[in-house]
């Protein structure tokens, strides 16, 4: 008995060192402690959460640790009040700092920032700092992203910035800046020393002097804004080196020469060069080379003679405003403009007479032009309207309820205190403003950006009233963020969501062009209990139960864990005993890494197969977009009762995408078989199939390079499948509606149902049913029954010329390989025939490896398969074209996918799937 209590005793003093241990363990480093402690005494309206000594373990909201250091300061949106601490040099290890939209932090920002070497993002968006922007920033070699747009900071830009050399986004706008725009000299740096910067923007200040022609060696640059200041000079006849440019601002200054040479730049998107005083002179010879063009806003630039009629055959012209110049003579529209010029804002020019109006059906206004005085029926041209375009969300499928206490009814009928501010975007490629498809694609990103990022939102609501289309201002929308499960967002759920849109990790969909945002003071958040103070005897007692819970928790996990891997061993066994009925010769399925879902917990994470959460269809069934209780998202393809597959088929999916993995390869996640039921869980592939994109669908654009990566990424999944697969395995379905594409346009091959493996001990591999998509199939293996690797090779040859017209393979009774071989058996070159391309490849641009290309393809789709190269052959030769048009073959998925996301040009809509 003794002995008893003596080991009890024991064990009761080893648990009391290893909890005492493990609390000194957790401590925050003193000096972290320190900073944020000053920070709590000098700022007003702190989380309640910041209580006691220790911020990494005792869980102050907004503070983020590693290894007990304070690595992130996120509290954007809090209600803070007060001045920033000259104490933050001692958090030494920060790497994130977001205080944005909390207009009540005021005063400088202290020269000692400038030691926070570790720092990637300083975000101070839409505060009320003031005074200069200090210089020690330039000291923060390793800064990412910098944004101080939205304050009242005054005084030069600092030279010393032109040291980050890492910089990807500089953001200064709307500030009260001025001086000139520093260059370096070969001693003191400047902006133009920038060069991995992908967006430079500085409009809304008071700068002045004239541009610096050093800023053309910012080649990286995609965006520039430095629109709205007092600029004079030329422009620097270097700017067309600027080839990466998609957006360019240079509008409300006061530049004057020659209007800019822009040849060259084929990826510009947005112009605005309006109220400036150039040089007057007729319409510049490179409006027709500008082939990505989208808006060209020229207002009150001197522009004079017979309007430029051929700026109306760019393929993807949407908005022209020419008003306020000097054009004169005829308006020619013709019938060969673009089918997506939707406004030619002509107001307040010498425009004469109209020829062919009939044949456009856009907005066209022509108010102060001579030809408003002439008799006729040009009243609709002739008056200006005012836009009265509007949008607000509409409720799903659902009651309006009754809220109180300032509280809000989301989309779905929920009474909640939404986080609320306005997104402000600065380019729009689209003019029909009131066309309520766009906003309901900018919802759906949102949402799909939320979840992506696990954060607890519940929906979103979006409002438009009388849009703002002038000039140089931006487009304004209302944004409600609504909290999911509960009432009110906590701070952190709050600070989380400011900084996904202050950071810009929200993509828009590439419509609506880049943006920034304003958070709304948020009143109502979930408040965290306070730590009580207590002894270290009560912390012991509580910290000792606490881990005995963990025990017996622990246990039940196990419990339930080996439970519920039984019931999976009983459903799949069962799965395998029907198959065996049902197939005969049926083998036991097999498995690895892929989970078993029971058809309850499906049925929760898609909301009881929900309309709302329906993403698309096929022969097949429908597929679903489904929540796991971590918040990673994933893609559930059901089949319908009508049209399931052979069980032996759903059997090979799951046994082959369970042990293939490759980054262009769908993933399967898991599989359920109850109840009748066949049910496959993917990956989320956020972009939808390849087919949407090229039909339009989607609303991604996928230009010439974009093509050519997503051709090689197909490439290496079947290259992979028919070369390190074991055993090989042909796919037998490759199609556009079954390559699926990733947030990052990368492409994955999926849909494995009719799927072959082939193992060498089968000889020929004859076949003897037939499967297959009719112009896809291979024509040999048609014939023959005689499957190989080159049947694939033969549908990727397909698919090329898909990539390539955007045509479908049988399309009104024209087979799409006969229709490319006659042409080319004719001239040698597809080029020559713009009528096979599809337009949003990039036309009117040099379109590098073109016919290299298009000869693989030709090679691909050889009618006998021996004389086809094999896919690895395909791969290098995809790329070497790549190479040829000067991109980077080797970027693996995770680079690409940094890369797309800071070019900012993906469209985050979800996707129509085509698993099936």
């Amino acid at each position: 008995m003794v002995c008893l209590v003596m080991v009890q005793k024991s064990q009761l003093f080893l648990l009391l060192v290893f909890i005492i241990f493990s609390a000194i363990a957790a401590e925050t480093e003193n000096q972290d402690y320190v900073a944020l402690l000053s920070l709590k005494n000098i700022w007003q309206n702190t989380p309640p959460s910041w209580v006691g000594p220790d911020p990494c373990g005792k869980g102050w909201e907004g503070i983020g640790c590693t290894n007990s250091r304070v690595t992130s300061i996120m509290l954007s949106t809090t209600g803070l009040t007060g001045p920033l601490s000259g104490d933050f040099e001692l958090l030494s290890e920060l790497q994130t700092l977001d205080l944005s939209y909390n207009k009540g932090l005021t005063g400088p920002i202290p020269r000692s920032i400038g030691n926070l070497k570790k720092l990637l993002n300083l975000i101070l968006a839409g505060c009320s700092f003031s005074g200069p922007i200090p210089d020690t920033i330039g000291s923060l070699q390793q800064l990412l992203y910098l944004s101080l747009n939205s304050n009242y900071f005054s005084g030069h830009i600092p030279p010393s910035i032109g040291n980050l050399s890492n910089l990807l986004w500089l953001d200064l706008t709307d500030n009260q800046l001025n001086g000139p725009i520093p260059i370096s000299d070969g001693i003191t740096p400047g902006l133009d020393m920038l060069l991995n910067a992908r967006h430079l923007l500085l409009d809304g200040n008071q700068l002045t002097g004239s541009i610096p022609s050093t800023l053309g060696l910012v080649q990286a640059l995609e965006v520039l804004r430095i629109d709205g200041n007092a600029l004079s000079g030329l422009v620097p006849s270097n700017f067309n080196n600027l080839t990466n440019l998609n957006h360019m601002f240079l509008s409300n200054n006061k530049l004057t020469g020659p209007l800019p040479n822009l040849t060259g730049m084929i990826f510009l998107s947005y112009v605005d060069i309006s109220n400036n005083t150039f040089d007057g002179s007729d319409a510049p010879p490179w409006f027709p080379t500008l082939q990505s063009l989208t808006t060209l806003i020229m207002e009150n630039t001197q522009l004079q003679g017979q309007f430029p009629v051929a700026l109306f055959s760019l393929p993807l012209l949407q908005t022209v405003v020419l008003k306020k110049n000097q054009l004169n003579g005829s308006l020619v529209i013709g019938t060969t403009h673009s089918n997506q010029l939707k406004l030619i804002d002509l107001q307040f020019n010498f425009i004469s007479y109209l020829e062919e109006k009939e044949a456009y059906n856009g907005t066209l206004k022509l108010e102060d032009n001579p030809i408003c005085g002439v008799t006729g029926n040009l009243s609709s041209y002739c008056t200006v309207s005012l836009s009265n375009a509007s949008y607000s969300t509409q409720k799903v499928d659902c009651e309006p309820v009754p809220c109180s206490s300032n509280q809000i009814s989301s989309p779905y009928c929920r009474c909640a205190y939404p986080y609320t501010g306005t997104l402000f975007f600065e380019t729009l490629s689209f003019s029909d403003l009131g066309n309520n498809t766009y906003y309901n694609k900018l919802e759906e990103s949102l949402m799909h950006s939320f979840h992506s990022h696990q954060l607890p939102v519940d929906s979103v609501s979006l409002t438009l009233s009388n849009p703002i289309t002038a000039s140089s201002e931006y487009l304004e929308v209302k944004l409600k963020v609504f909290p999911y499960g509960q009432v009110s967002f906590n701070l952190t759920g709050i600070s989380s969501i400011g900084f996904m849109l202050s950071n810009q990790t929200f993509k828009p969909p590439a419509l609506f062009g880049p943006f920034y945002f304003i958070g709304d003071k948020y009143e109502k958040y979930t408040e965290s209990k306070k730590s009580s103070r207590s002894s270290i005897v009560i912390e012991v007692v509580v910290g000792g139960s606490i881990l005995l819970l963990v025990i017996l928790l622990a246990g039940i996990y196990v419990l339930h864990t080996k439970k519920r891997a039984e019931r999976a061993i009983e459903h799949t066994s069962h799965f395998s005993a029907q198959l065996d009925k049902s197939n005969k010769g049926g083998s036991v399925i097999k498995v690895k890494g892929v989970g078993w879902f029971s058809l309850k917990e499906l049925e929760k994470y898609t909301n009881h197969f929900s309309v709302a959460n329906e993403i698309g269809s096929g022969g097949y069934g429908k597929v679903y977009q489904g929540s796991l209780p971590t918040g990673q998202l994933i893609a559930i393809k059901r089949a319908k009762k009508e049209s399931m597959q052979g069980g032996l088929e759903f059997k090979t999916e799951i046994e082959l995408l369970s042990r293939v993995h490759h980054k262009n390869l769908v993933s399967l996640m898991g599989f359920c078989f109850e109840k009748g039921e066949q049910i496959l869980v993917y990956e989320y592939v956020s972009n939808g199939s390849l087919k949407d994109s090229l039909s339009g669908k989607s609303g991604i654009t996928l230009d010439w390079m974009r093509r050519l990566r997503v051709a090689l990424g197909v490439a290496r999944g079947l290259a992979y499948l028919h070369e390190f697969a074991n055993p090989p395995i042909i796919h037998r379905d490759i199609k556009s509606g079954n390559i699926l594409l990733d947030e990052s346009l990368n492409a994955k091959v999926s849909d494995f149902g009719l799927s072959k493996p082939i193992d060498d001990s089968e000889g020929s591999h004859v076949i003897t049913q037939v499967k297959g998509t009719m112009g896809y199939m291979d024509p040999e293996y048609y014939m023959t029954h005689k499957l190989t690797e080159k049947s694939d090779v033969y549908s990727f040859g397909v698919l090329m010329l898909e990539l390539l017209t955007a045509r479908k393979p049988i399309e009104h009774g024209k087979y799409i390989v006969r229709e490319v071989q006659e042409t080319m058996d004719k001239t040698k070159d597809l080029f020559n025939h713009p009528e096979f391309l599809d337009p949003a490849i990039g036309l009117g641009t040099t379109l590098k490896g073109l016919k290299n290309f298009v000869d693989l393809a030709m090679r691909c789709v050889k009618e006998l398969g021996s004389d086809r190269p094999m896919m690895v052959e395909v791969v290098k030769e995809i790329e070497n074209i790549m190479e040829l048009a000067s991109v980077n073959p080797d970027v693996d998925s995770t680079s690409t996918s940094a890369s797309y996301e800071e070019t900012s040009k993906r469209s985050s809509l979800d996707p129509g799937y085509s698993y099936s």
